[in-house]
């Protein structure tokens, strides 16, 4: 009961923080600082969960943040919601799965989840959604012409360098935050 408590806990903890930097993220005005901060932000919360609390409280806050991203309107349209959701369970489950104690493998494990979720955000938005599907899209009136132009910005290069900037800020407060945690 104890272990289901605190799993609750540092999981609702780690959601609020990430609800909260969220909103502070879609505060600021430029929008490439914007995905950079908030990304950044989102992909640490996202590693600490999973390497602190489990793959189950990662994986919690991975499917939950992007739904949070677009009702705070930070994710740009709502067909990149799914998209979102399996980039972050990736990262969340790359990262948990070949996370070991050696600093070296955990290096490893960060680069290859940071690899996977841009590769998984690149397929399923810019070549499904903008490219295989976006006439049929286009047509229905599911997306717009200037966002079918944004998407790929937005769901190319920005995605690797936000999973990589919070993998490594991850990996630079994992130690604090276990050592206050008894962990």
């Amino acid at each position: 009961m104890r272990k289901k408590i605190l799993w609750i806990t540092e999981t609702a903890a780690m959601l609020a923080l990430l609800i909260c930097l969220q909103w502070v993220g879609s505060q600021i005005p430029a929008p490439m600082v914007k995905q950079l901060v908030t990304g950044s932000c989102v992909n640490a919360v996202l590693a600490v969960t999973a390497l602190l609390v489990g793959l189950s409280g990662g994986l919690l806050v991975a499917v939950v943040s992007p739904v949070l991203a677009y009702a705070l309107g930070i994710a740009p349209q709502i067909l990149t919601v799914p998209a979102i959701m399996v980039g972050n369970a990736l990262y969340v489950v790359v990262l948990y799965l070949l996370s070991r104690k050696a600093l070296w493998q955990r290096i490893i494990a960060w680069v290859l989840a940071s690899v996977v979720k841009f590769a998984a955000l690149y397929t399923i938005v810019v070549v499904l959604i903008c490219g295989v599907f976006s006439e049929k899209l286009l047509a229905a009136g599911t997306l717009k012409a200037p966002m079918l132009k944004a998407l790929p910005a937005t769901f190319s290069w920005p995605q690797l360098v936000t999973a990589l900037i919070g993998g490594a800020l991850a990996l630079l407060i994992l130690p604090v935050l276990r050592k206050a945690l008894h962990k």
